[in-house]
């Protein structure tokens, strides 16, 4: 049965990370360093001694972003496998049609994402 004083550890722990979090900002901004007055030379890159040419926000197409989304997905459901692959016999046919399904499932995502054209390089 759950009665309201059961909640008082959680309560106190709560308090205790919230009161941490605040002195430490609080600290970090009366015992920090003070912000000096800002000037073109200060606020200027320095690279090494190099001056900087051209600009560092260079445009990067949206394929090797959805290329790398995409990989990080599938390597997650890949990572499904390994307990169905250690405990096998344990989960019988049950297990068995239920991991079918999840492979389905994740062939069906791959071949939308296959029809889309979202590996298709040459576009």
């Amino acid at each position: 049965m759950s009665l309201p004083e059961n909640y008082i550890p959680i309560l106190i722990q709560a308090s205790v990370a919230i009161g941490f979090v605040a002195v430490a900002l609080l600290g970090a901004h009366f015992l920090g360093p003070r912000q000096e007055k800002t000037t073109i030379t200060k606020n200027k890159n320095f690279e090494c001694g190099i001056p900087s040419e051209g600009d560092a926000r260079t445009p990067f197409s949206i394929r090797y972003f959805l290329t790398a989304i995409l990989f990080v997905l599938f390597d997650i459901e890949i990572v499904f496998f390994y307990p169905y692959a250690v405990n096998f016999r344990e989960y019988g046919v049950e297990g068995f049609f239920a991991v079918l399904t999840f492979v389905s499932i994740f062939f069906l995502g791959f071949f939308y994402v296959l029809k889309r054209g979202a590996l298709d390089w040459d576009r």
